[in-house]
């Protein structure tokens, strides 16, 4: 997993919501998220496609993510984890399986205010 260097409060405030947040799906246990995700906070999920599903609100933003931590069968590795300004990206991998044909990669792009996610576009690679 990798990071990038910080010197501004706002890219180190950033980078560490982004970790407490991707550690929910490492560890499938969603509790944090309950001091993670803003009242305001707006997903656009991977799918469906081709703009995926709009989830609007605090609580639509929790039960979703904690559909998403808790899928049993399932593990998240993390590529890396970049934050500049109130802005990160999370590079992942989702795996349900034994090999890579059973895994697909994505990313989350992120913004941060006052220590709780606002907003979350997840993004996924596509199958050819």
């Amino acid at each position: 997993m990798t990071m990038g260097s910080f010197t501004d409060p706002d890219s180190v405030a950033t980078d560490a919501v982004l970790r407490r947040f991707n550690q929910v799906f490492l560890d499938h246990d969603p509790a944090a998220l309950a001091e993670l995700v803003a009242e305001d906070c707006v997903i656009e999920n991977t799918h469906p496609a081709p703009d995926g599903a709009r989830h609007e609100g605090r609580q639509a933003c929790i039960a979703l993510w904690t559909r998403i931590a808790t899928m049993t069968g399932t593990h998240f590795e993390t590529e890396s984890i970049i934050a500049r300004g109130d802005r990160g990206e999370i590079r992942w991998r989702l795996v349900w399986g034994p090999d890579a044909a059973s895994s697909v990669r994505g990313v989350n792009l992120m913004r941060v205010r006052d220590g709780r996610i606002v907003e979350a576009q997840g993004y996924v690679k596509g199958v050819s």
